[in-house]
Order: C-alpha cells, then sequence, then structure tokens
C-alpha cells in the first residue's frame, strides 16, 4: 500500500500547529502516517484511548491539513492495532457487540492527556489524589464507592479520568462505562418510552466499573434516583467498582433521596478545593508543556494570581495568551497575557460570571454552592444566597428569571425580593455595607 510522503506529513503537522494550536499536544509527536489510497489517509496512534479522542476531537482538523497540504479530496482516519475496517462501529472495534444501541453510547471520551501523572498534587488535592490511584491499582478492593466532589474546574474530571486510563493501560478488557450523570438519565428516559429498558440495565450493570461525572444532576429526579439505586446496588453487590464526582458531598446534594446518600457514603468521601498559588503556577507550567510551549515565569505568576478558582479557566487562558503571541507575532510577555486577557481598561460590568460571584460568596461566607441552591431558609444561608443574586442583578446581564434558575428553580419574585433586601440592608447597615463592597472588590478583582 503507498505511504504519505515525509514531506507532506511534516507540512500537515505543520498547518495544525499554526491554524489549531490549541489542539496540538506533545503526543501528537508519536502519530506516524500509516496508508495513503483512494484519497483516504490513515494515521495510527500508539494507544486505543489516543484513536478514540482523535476521531472524536479532531478528526475534522487533521482532515483540513490534509487537504490543504495535498491538494487534494481526502478524509483521514485513525487507526490504532487491526483495524476492523471503515464500516466498524465503535462499540465493535472495542469489541463489545451488546452496545449496539446508539442510545447507551458513552459520552465521555478519555482525554490522554488527563493521567495521573499530567494531574498536579497539592495540599488542595491530595487525599484524592491518593484514594484515586489506590483505586485503579486495585479496582473494587480499595475504596468502593470513591466519591470526589469540588467546585467547578478544580481537578475532578481528571481524577476520574486518570483511574480509567491507568486500569485500561494495563488491562485493555476491562470494561469502563464512563457517563455523565445527565446523559444516564436521558438514556434511562429514551430507553423506557423506546420500550428496551433491558438493554439499558445490561449496559450499565455488566459494566467492570461505572464512572459517572457531575451526580448531583441526580437531584430531584425521582424515577433516575431509583434506577440508579437499583444499579448502584447490583455492581456493589457484584464487587465492582463504581466512582463518582459531585459539585457537594451527598448530604448537601439537595433532593437526593436518603438510601442513596447512605449508599454513596459507603465508601470513602474526598474533597478538592481551590489549588494554592504555587500549585497553580505549576499547573500552568504543567498545562503548557502538554502543548509543547514554554511560559516565561512573570506570565504563569500572572495567570496563576488572576485564575484562583477555576484550573480549567487557568488553561483556557494558556491557549488565549499563546494564540495572541503567534497571531502578534510577538514573544510571551507579562504585558501581552495581560493584553489578552482584556487588561487594563476594560469594563468588569460586562464580563463577571455568576459563577465568579458565587465564587467569591461562598468563599467569604464559607458555604457550599449546594446550600445556595437547596430549600434551607435559615439565616446563614438565605443571606449569602440574597447577595448572590444582588450580585447577578448588579454584576451580569442575566435575566431575573435566569438568576432564579440557578438557585435551585427559584421564580424572578422571589430574586426581586433578595435584591431589595439586600438593598435595604446596604442602606441601613455601614458594616453590612462594606462586606458587600468588599465582596464586589474580590468579584472585579479577577478582571484586573
Amino acid at each position: 500500500m503507498p505511504r504519505l510522503d515525509d514531506a507532506l506529513w511534516r507540512d500537515i503537522m505543520g498547518y495544525l500547529r499554526a491554524k489549531h494550536g490549541p489542539i496540538c499536544r506533545q503526543w501528537f509527536e508519536q502519530l506516524e502516517p500509516d496508508k495513503f489510497d483512494g484519497g483516504l489517509l490513515d494515521i495510527r496512534t500508539e494507544t486505543a484511548v489516543q484513536q478514540a479522542y482523535l476521531q472524536s476531537r479532531c478528526r475534522e482538523q487533521f482532515k483540513e491539513a490534509a487537504q490543504q497540504s495535498t491538494g487534494k479530496l481526502v478524509t483521514v482516519r485513525f487507526v490504532h492495532g487491526d483495524e476492523p475496517g471503515p464500516e466498524a462501529t465503535p462499540a465493535e472495534r472495542n469489541g463489545d457487540s451488546r452496545a449496539g444501541a446508539t442510545v447507551l453510547s458513552d459520552d465521555l471520551v478519555l482525554q490522554p492527556d488527563y493521567s495521573f501523572e499530567q494531574f498536579i498534587e497539592g495540599p488542595n488535592n491530595e487525599l484524592a489524589f491518593a484514594l484515586a490511584q489506590a483505586v485503579a491499582d486495585r479496582p473494587a478492593k480499595a475504596y468502593n464507592p470513591l466519591f470526589i466532589h469540588g467546585g467547578v474546574g478544580l481537578g475532578k474530571t481528571h481524577l476520574l479520568q486518570a483511574i480509567c486510563l491507568r486500569i485500561l493501560d494495563g488491562n485493555p478488557a476491562f470494561n469502563i462505562v464512563y457517563v455523565s450523570c445527565e446523559k444516564f438519565t436521558n438514556q434511562f428516559l429514551e430507553c423506557v418510552r423506546g420500550g428496551d429498558f433491558a438493554a439499558f440495565r445490561h449496559h450499565y450493570r455488566d459494566a467492570d466499573m461505572l464512572v459517572v461525572d457531575d451526580i448531583h444532576f441526580l437531584s430531584e429526579k425521582e424515577r433516575s434516583q431509583e434506577e440508579f439505586f437499583h444499579t448502584f446496588n447490583e455492581l456493589h453487590q457484584q464487587s465492582k467498582q463504581i466512582v463518582l464526582s459531585s459539585d457537594a458531598p451527598p448530604g448537601e446534594i439537595p433532593g437526593l433521596t436518603d438510601r442513596l446518600v447512605s449508599r454513596f457514603n459507603w465508601g470513602v468521601i474526598a474533597q478538592v478545593n481551590k489549588p494554592s498559588y504555587e500549585t497553580r503556577v505549576a499547573i500552568v507550567r504543567a498545562k503548557a508543556a502538554l502543548q509543547g510551549l514554554e511560559v516565561p515565569d512573570e506570565v504563569a505568576a500572572y495567570l496563576a494570581k488572576r485564575f484562583e478558582h477555576n484550573v480549567r479557566e487557568l488553561e483556557g487562558a494558556i491557549c488565549t495568551v499563546s494564540a495572541h503571541a503567534d497571531f502578534l507575532g510577538q514573544p510571551m510577555t507579562a504585558a501581552l497575557a495581560r493584553k489578552a486577557m482584556g487588561d487594563p481598561g476594560v469594563e468588569p460590568s460586562g464580563r463577571v460570571t455568576l459563577q465568579r460571584i458565587i465564587d467569591v460568596v461562598t468563599d467569604f461566607y464559607n458555604v457550599k454552592t449546594a446550600e445556595l441552591q437547596s430549600r434551607r431558609r435559615h439565616k446563614s444561608i438565605t443571606e449569602p444566597r440574597q447577595v448572590c443574586m444582588f450580585l447577578a442583578r448588579q454584576k451580569t446581564n442575566l435575566s431575573l428569571e435566569e438568576i432564579g434558575g440557578h438557585f435551585g428553580g427559584r421564580d424572578h419574585t422571589t430574586v426581586m425580593h433578595s435584591v431589595q433586601k439586600i438593598e435595604g440592608k446596604v442602606e441601613e447597615e455601614p458594616s453590612f455595607r462594606a462586606q458587600v463592597e468588599q465582596m464586589e472588590q474580590r468579584v472585579e478583582a479577577a478582571l484586573v
């Protein structure tokens, strides 16, 4: 079979780095052109995880690069091992003839970057990191279930995927079902409507390990909770590993039945907190290295100070700064990073996000996000909830309905009442006004 010319392959990879830099990873250097015949370019990967990731996330970019470099209509396929053929389904390629129903396909793709080796350990996550490694090394024998909780963008998904990657590295035939809780509930309802409920149970209860991201999505969903309860019991009785992640610990997920809370507490619970400054600097360097980038110390320090609460935003900022440097043809400096991030001279009010407000308020009052979304009416919860609504009304363009929807589905009249109450208290109590102003400054500090 004919193979792609080495010079053309270099052109393809060069085009990807120039036009689609954010998707490029260091391990792309391990990819090799295999067969090039009849307009079909086979690109060989080192692992099945790389193959699945590229096919799902990068196929169009590689196809564009191949067409631009060859000047021909080219389609791209990623291969690993003995490729079954272009007509094979993803389930068949994995040797799983049972997962034929499209509705039961897993929606979460493992990212090769999300390994334990690429996870930056710090005081904020060392327990969760150690427990995740123990589960990966001895599934269903160490801690079962493993329940990891923490705020958005702090590394929960990374740990879940690292467990999967390590197990599959040692045992590729290990049957892992890795799914978001939203996908689980949607699949359940679709299978009930379609009358194929047996296939749903077969898919989940025959797994060697069930990994569910954002299990708090079960909140208030009675039928889905009932089904997950029985699925959990079946797997646990068979000594199959269960790994769950959530924004809050089991007892603080609103609308979760007591028996599910009890089941989730059977194993071990670990929290992931926001990283320290030193850990954030290390994260910047590690994330940049994955893309083959060298970030100067001053840029790493600036980004680590600017993004305190969300590692995912930190990773996005690296891509933004790198793209600006490439576009302008300038070296990566702190001044360029500030310009790429919109600093200075940017009006904060149009850029504040609701999540940023929640992060600041929950940190100030030392409460959990899940408590703000619950039905609890204790002053320790109602006041920070009302402050969130007040700041959201002042600092964002969200409607009253959108704000209320985020806090447990409250209606617009509740939001109006909360805003008016905080306005009145700010006018009447100087000490409270100072607290609110302090929170406002913290909210806007992220934009400077």
